[in-house]
């Protein structure tokens, strides 16, 4: 019990020495150019609303696809240990061949191609 009670304590101590000092620390004092609106470099006097290209929306898409892909592959070469593991290796060329499959018909649709 007093072990728990440690830390417990060492973690409320911690907790209120970061809140303290995060409050202190930092400079409060904005000066004009935090506080113009327009600090991230855009033109004020320009239109708000810029066309923007949403090829970029789908190459991010296909990114986080291929990105996840791996991600599911990943376990692969532990899940060739297991009791079948011609299965295994079928459900990954099946997942492979399917997204390979999507990359071609992406590619041939000419969704890929950042002008037209």
């Amino acid at each position: 019990m007093n072990l728990l009670l440690f830390m417990l304590m060492i973690s409320i101590i911690l907790s209120v020495i970061l809140i303290v000092v995060s409050f202190t620390l930092p400079d409060m004092s904005p000066d004009n150019e935090k506080l113009s609106p327009y600090e991230c470099g855009f033109d004020p006097l320009g239109s708000a609303r810029l066309p923007f290209s949403l090829r970029f929306f789908l190459v991010a898409i296909l990114f986080l696809l291929f990105d996840l892909e791996i991600a599911l592959l990943l376990p692969l070469p532990w899940a060739n240990h297991l009791g079948a593991p011609i299965l295994t290796l079928t459900w990954a060329y099946s997942v492979l061949a399917l997204l390979t499959l999507g990359l071609i018909y992406e590619w041939i649709q000419g969704g890929l191609e950042w002008a037209e």
